[in-house]
């Protein structure tokens, strides 16, 4: 029997087809030393009236960005039957073992959520995890929202993104729904790393995916929390899926059309940066100084962005590896 055709390990506690408000847990089966008949219990809601289109919506698939969570903990409490036509399946916390210990990546097996598509029903706890959304959750998807922001490493001018795709209908359904959503910015978005990625997982079987960056730095903050929980209820509104008139927000534009956007460190130490988030940039303009922390005395590294737009993202530590993503640059798109 190849992995493929093996059952997921995971159980729900809930029916996916029934109608009403069930709160439950996917439970995957964990031993450890404290638990050696242990699970995982990732919590999930399931609303449901009737037929229609479903939306799978997610936080926390990594473990220390918090708007994801906030507003989908907060659409649970509040998300009624009356007000749905269809299905909502809400999981504030994807990759649960991250989220607890505030880690970008699992605590049990170092697993990167956002990298381990499609998963392995006998692999590790993420792996596992990946499988269960790969083979049950995204195919009863019709619509697929998934909040990020920056963690403790990146911070971002909020967002709402979609990717452009061969599928030009799919790839329309889902800008409509970016539009909808209605935050700060909105972005076409080129993604750098792009292998094992539950965006293209739920692409490739032709569901509209919608993503966020909606911060970062480890925190959510008023602001944020409240374009999460506003944007979510905007999308599921205008995708036919909740009842109610949506809150149209102003949004600017933005492209990230190629790896110019992104600027690396080939050096580590102490970052200065030279221009803040929301800035615009020229092309060859110093974004930061790197100062070697090894001694005094001696100059720092100069980086410079390789196109001209608006400062989107930056790194956010104090502190820079070579390799660090220091600075994305957008391309701001007129009308």
């Amino acid at each position: 029997m190849t992995n493929q055709m093996r059952p997921s390990p995971i159980s729900a506690t809930v029916d996916f087809d029934a109608d009403g408000v069930q709160h439950g847990f996917l439970r995957l089966p964990y031993s450890r030393d404290d638990a050696a008949w242990g699970s995982v219990m990732i919590p999930l809601t399931v609303v449901k009236n009737g037929a229609g289109p479903t939306a799978l919506l997610t936080g926390g698939n990594h473990g220390d960005e918090y708007e994801g969570p906030i507003a989908l903990f907060d659409l649970a409490r509040h998300l009624t039957p009356a007000e749905v036509t269809g299905r909502v399946i809400i999981i504030p916390a994807m990759n649960l073992p991250a989220f607890v210990a505030g880690t970008r990546t699992s605590p049990i097996d170092r697993g990167n959520m956002n990298r381990a598509f499609p998963g392995r029903p006998d692999g590790t706890v993420t792996e596992r995890i990946a499988d269960y959304f790969q083979r049950v959750l995204l195919p009863m998807a019709d619509v697929v929202l998934d909040f990020h922001s920056g963690g403790k490493t990146l911070d971002f001018l909020p967002f709402c993104a979609a990717h452009i795709v061969p599928d030009k209908t799919m790839e329309a359904k889902a800008f409509d729904l970016v539009r909808a959503f209605g935050a700060p910015y909105s972005v076409s978005m080129l993604e750098i790393d792009a292998v094992g990625m539950y965006d293209s997982a739920a692409e490739d079987m032709g569901k509209v995916f919608v993503t966020t960056e909606l911060g970062g730095g480890g925190t959510a903050s008023a602001a944020t929390a409240n374009i999460a929980i506003r944007g979510c209820r905007n999308l599921l509104i205008a995708a036919g899926i909740v009842k109610g008139a949506t809150e149209p927000q102003p949004t600017q534009w933005l492209d990230m059309p190629d790896g110019d956007c992104f600027t690396f460190a080939e050096d580590g130490g102490l970052i200065q940066f030279l221009a803040d988030l929301g800035d615009t940039v020229e092309k060859g303009q110093p974004v930061a100084l790197i100062y070697p922390t090894g001694r005094t005395g001696l100059d720092p590294v100069t980086l410079r962005v390789r196109r001209s737009g608006l400062f989107t993202a930056r790194h956010f530590p104090g502190l820079v590896k070579p390799g660090d993503c220091v600075a994305v640059i957008a391309d701001i798109v007129a009308g």
